[in-house]
């Protein structure tokens, strides 16, 4: 039987991976690549060291999706977890579990997987500096591509694997998704995710960089017609930046929030400082300490209870004078400190622009594709593939897994049926 000619649009995770799969079933394959290079997205995840995937079970691995993850049951019972770790392991690359499951390769080198994906790649025609235009269609059908520079190539199957919008410097700038739209898809609205957020507040920015861990963050929004909403997090660890906050705890929630902001327009968060502690126990910790120290300033108390660089902040919010003995500060002012410690609010205003986001919250809408196949329900001969289709999930290796699983299941089926 003829090799079908497949064309897999977008070098990143999920069309390398497409690619791969549908060359080891012996199809004509073609990679075009808008770049100069593969994976240059990819080189750039888990801050250079690529979390690969994640060890947890099938069902807490779709749990981490922020609302389609069982859309994917599909792909993920084709190629998993251990699947995937097998596939680089057995081309020679040894990996490690760290923490929360989270697997790494042991070079803790994100061009460590690149190159065992380029590997994979031997014997498939890639083109490179290549950007799609528009996906050619006869009698209802998929027949090629259309290249920016004028160029036609026939294919018997395309698979778009763009990506989204986030860190669009990588060449992520959505031009698969408008291919797909003229194509008759509905495209969920773009949002950013795995995104730092803006607070109305400005101390962040003197605290640029600290580090908080062992804290828990409560998110509550506003709205006015409408009961509260709220999302309690895990204890875990907040970053402040130069406009707002970050951090694995921030990042992990951040999509749920942006769909906040939009509807409902006042979002904040209280960040409970030391969420081991009560509110009573931490009264009664304060009083124990103004009482064995009653001369020591409020400031150097402070000191066995923040990091240094939140002292000065905390004291402007709290507007206790730093050298007041503790033995002078009252009640009232005793049980304002403890408010504080167990939540310290901050008004989240906006994320950063989707630039910044590492995912792409929206997408190909999971109505118009086949989950078991990862085809297009309108268009025969389309597949879609990675972060182009509506799913999302948590840091931690899950978006990676997504990208991988639904490319080897995209390139399978175009090559199979």
């Amino acid at each position: 039987m003829e090799a079908k000619r497949i064309i897999v649009v977008g070098g990143g995770p999920a069309g390398m991976m497409a690619a791969i799969r549908a060359g080891q079933l012996q199809q004509d394959v073609i990679l075009l690549e808008k770049n100069p290079i593969l994976g240059k997205k990819l080189i750039l995840s888990g801050k250079g060291r690529c979390n690969l995937t994640n060890l947890c079970d099938l069902e807490s691995f779709l749990e981490r999706f922020s609302h389609n993850g069982q859309f994917l049951r599909d792909a993920f019972k084709k190629f998993f977890n251990r699947d995937l770790m097998k596939f680089f392991e057995d081309r020679g690359l040894e990996l490690k579990i760290e923490r929360q499951l989270r697997v790494f390769p042991v070079t803790d080198q994100s061009n460590s997987i690149l190159e065992v994906l380029k590997k994979g790649l031997q014997g498939i025609k890639i083109l490179y500096k290549s950007s799609v235009k528009d996906i050619a269609v006869q009698d209802g059908r998929v027949k090629g591509v259309m290249l920016s520079g004028g160029e036609f190539l026939s294919a018997d199957k395309v698979i778009l694997a763009t990506g989204g919008i986030s860190y669009s410097f990588t060449g992520s700038t959505g031009e698969g998704l408008e291919i797909a739209r003229k194509l008759g898809h509905s495209v969920v609205k773009l949002r950013p995710g795995l995104v730092p957020l803006d607070t109305r507040q400005k101390y962040p920015e003197r605290l640029e960089g600290l580090s908080l861990k062992n804290i828990r963050l409560k998110f509550a929004s506003l709205p006015v017609k409408r009961g509260q909403k709220q999302i309690v997090t895990e204890i875990g660890e907040l970053l402040f930046t130069a406009s707002g906050i970050s951090g694995p705890l921030v990042l992990t929630k951040s999509c749920q929030i942006v769909d906040w902001l939009i509807q409902d327009k006042h979002v904040y968060v209280e960040i409970d400082l030391k969420p081991a502690l009560s509110r009573e126990q931490l009264d009664a910790r304060l009083l124990r300490e103004f009482g064995l120290n009653p001369k020591k300033s409020f400031k150097n108390t402070l000191k066995s209870l923040l990091p240094l660089r939140l002292i000065d902040c905390f004291i402007d919010i709290a507007n206790i004078a730093p050298d007041r003995k503790v033995s002078q500060v009252t009640k009232l002012e005793r049980e304002k400190i403890v408010s504080l410690l167990k939540g310290l609010r901050l008004d989240i205003i906006k994320p950063r622009p989707i630039e910044e986001a590492m995912v792409t919250c929206g997408g190909v809408s999971l109505k118009d594709i086949n989950p078991r196949t990862m085809e297009s329900r309108l268009m025969p001969g389309l597949y879609f593939a990675g972060e182009i289709i509506d799913v999302d999930a948590d840091t931690g290796g899950f978006n990676l897994q997504a990208a991988f699983s639904t490319g080897y299941l995209a390139g399978e089926s175009a090559a199979s049926n």
